[in-house]
């Protein structure tokens, strides 16, 4: 399953906010065998973000959306999405009987942004916080649109973790106290010989970080550079 993740959220872009939720749903998803593809940032703009909703659904399996939700004038991620899927953004039964018995917010006009979504949506209950979130299935693709708060985003991807699967990809790493340049020969070697996949991350010394989905393979792999690095 190939997926996307869009942030939405001003303050992502200037920086003001680091994006915490991407890092922490790649390694949920990639740990579930799910493929992360991309990743995008857009601002609180409800037609960028259906721009980006647009484009994301026709090329991935599934797309995660964070931020934007809420009662505020800059909550219109639903709204973007409902765009970006060419659905209406409606009074949705599920939404405004889960906004009812949750309590809401504690100004009822407030409230009234929590119970419009994407036409044919599946309600998202929020266990930490009160904007509910949801899932919308088109033909391409899945959408799910959750919280910009991470406690909240987190405690609403177990909802739906289990609609993530696929080949789980092993991984290990082998550091080596060598220039990145120096490496390369090494690394397409252990491609060649080994079905896998080696990346090189410089730094402190360089992280080689060796990844397949046979377990044998990547171990096999890493041990042969391990014992032809300097470490």
């Amino acid at each position: 399953m190939d997926v996307a993740l869009l942030t939405v959220g001003d303050e992502v872009l200037a920086g003001e906010t680091t994006n915490t939720n991407a890092a922490w749903l790649g390694r949920a998803l990639t740990a579930r065998g799910a493929n992360v593809r991309r990743t995008v940032v857009v601002p609180d703009e409800e037609a960028v973000i259906a721009d980006a909703i647009r484009e994301l659904s026709e090329r991935y399996d599934a797309v995660l959306v964070t931020g934007g939700l809420g009662p505020t004038p800059d909550d219109v991620t639903m709204a973007g999405v409902a765009a970006g899927l060419d659905r209406e953004l409606v009074e949705h039964e599920d939404a405004t009987r889960y906004v009812e018995e949750a309590g809401g917010y504690e100004n009822a006009e407030r409230n009234d942004a929590l119970r419009r979504l994407p036409a044919g949506a599946r309600v998202l209950p929020n266990a930490a916080g009160v904007a509910p979130g949801a899932a919308v299935e088109t033909a391409r693709a899945r959408v799910y649109v959750l919280p910009g708060v991470p406690s909240e985003m987190k405690e609403m991807f177990e909802e739906v973790a289990d609609e993530f699967a696929g080949t789980k990809r092993l991984v290990e790493t082998v550091h080596a106290n060598e220039p990145e340049s120096a490496l390369v020969d090494r690394i397409e070697t252990a491609r060649e010989r080994f079905d896998v996949s080696v990346g090189s991350y410089p730094g402190d010394g360089v992280r080689l970080r060796v990844s397949g989905t046979d377990g044998d393979a990547v171990h096999a792999a890493a041990q042969w550079l391990r014992e032809r690095v300097e470490r």
